[in-house]
């Protein structure tokens, strides 16, 4: 479905969302801070948008579709650079106090204004290519697990190990462009349970019920992250009946996958009978989100998702920048998970965890 203008709040929302919604899980203020002054929280993640600038000025010096690109590239990291600057001079600056929505969105308006629209798809492309060649295998492998505890665990560390494909991490930004990501390994090599936020033995007990009608997953990247990780999990959830509703971000930003792009992958991976490895996908839905950021404020969506979400009863967001710097803590009407990787180590610090620990959160709305 496309997305139109105007975007409405997430009506899974607990309401009055004025109250009950706060969208960035880390405070960079509080209210006693000085208003001109940048708190140390607010230097630590402007420091951290800072480090990010030379792997997308990389990125964006590449763009085949840009005239000038080098030149224009730059540009780009001097005008965002000097926007963080002047951020740490007077937090008021460029719409501020920042948090992380704001400085993902003065990125991505600066990129756009320079003519780059999506500075990250050669290696999107190269990476989808890669992962829909191994799509079959893996879920193959999943569907021989016959203990259903046992092959939603496996499922669950798909998706946490397809989400290491993020390149808005410096780091892993650094580590991918030297040797890539082998999606078998990282699924072995992920740091060990407890999690830093580890619900999944609950969900283990819930899941034997099989009891929700309709799914929405907030999806982040493309590659091994979607394909590997998200579709594996999605075609389980069809083939114990539910209705699955795949939201995407509306325009590009870093390597997340947009509604456009996750329409092709799926009609590629469908055999000519319509069905995901044997599995119907007349359930299968996906949606615009109305996004164009890596995270995402829910109280601002499309009025498509809105609609296709009403009836839904398990919302699930997934990857850093929605389940974790974003909407956390969020509250919803109905059963959710917050599901991803924590690939800053600011965010392990708030969270008390270790650097690419894993967080799934599961929250059960009590029926009366």
């Amino acid at each position: 479905m496309e997305s139109s203008s105007e975007l409405v709040p997430f009506p899974q929302l607990i309401t009055p969302i004025e109250s009950n919604y706060r969208v960035c899980t880390i405070p960079y203020r509080f209210p006693s801070d000085n208003p001109k002054k940048a708190t140390p929280a607010e230097i630590a993640w402007i420091d951290l948008f800072y480090n990010s600038i030379t792997s997308f000025k990389k990125r964006a010096e590449s763009d085949e579709t840009v005239p000038d690109a080098k030149v224009k590239a730059e540009k780009f990291a001097q005008r965002y650079g000097e926007i963080l600057k002047d951020l740490k001079k007077d937090p008021e600056s460029h719409g501020g106090p920042p948090d992380c929505i704001l400085l993902c969105r003065l990125r991505e308006q600066v990129l756009r204004e320079l003519g780059f629209r999506d500075i990250f798809k050669k290696v999107k492309d190269e990476e989808n290519t890669k992962a829909m060649s191994l799509f079959e295998s893996v879920v193959c492998l999943s569907d021989s697990i016959e203990d259903p505890g046992k092959r939603l665990e496996n499922l669950v560390r798909g998706i946490l190990a397809g989400n290491i494909f993020d390149l808005g991490s410096a780091q892993l930004a650094e580590v991918f462009s030297k040797d890539g990501m082998s999606f078998l390994a990282s699924c072995q090599n992920l740091v060990p349970r407890p999690w830093v936020i580890d619900d999944l033995e609950t969900f283990k007990l819930k899941w034997s019920k099989k009891s929700w009608k309709k799914a929405v997953l907030f999806i982040d990247n493309s590659g091994a992250d979607i394909i590997l990780g998200i579709l594996p999990f999605a075609r389980e959830l069809l083939r114990q009946g539910m209705q699955v509703v795949l939201a995407a971000n509306d325009l590009p930003s870093i390597n997340d996958v947009t509604y456009h792009e996750l329409i092709e992958i799926i009609s590629k991976l469908k055999d000519e009978h319509g069905q995901l490895v044997g599995v119907d996908t007349s359930k299968l839905l996906i949606a615009n989100s109305g996004n164009d950021l890596p995270v995402i404020d829910l109280s601002r969506v499309s009025q498509e998702l809105a609609h296709l979400a009403s009836d839904a009863d398990l919302v699930i967001l997934e990857g850093m920048g929605r389940a974790i710097e974003t909407n956390l803590y969020a509250q919803f009407k109905c059963d959710s998970i917050k599901i991803g990787m924590v690939k800053h180590p600011e965010v392990a610090q708030f969270l008390g965890g270790r650097l690419y620990d894993c967080v799934f959160k599961y929250n059960e709305v009590s029926t009366q």
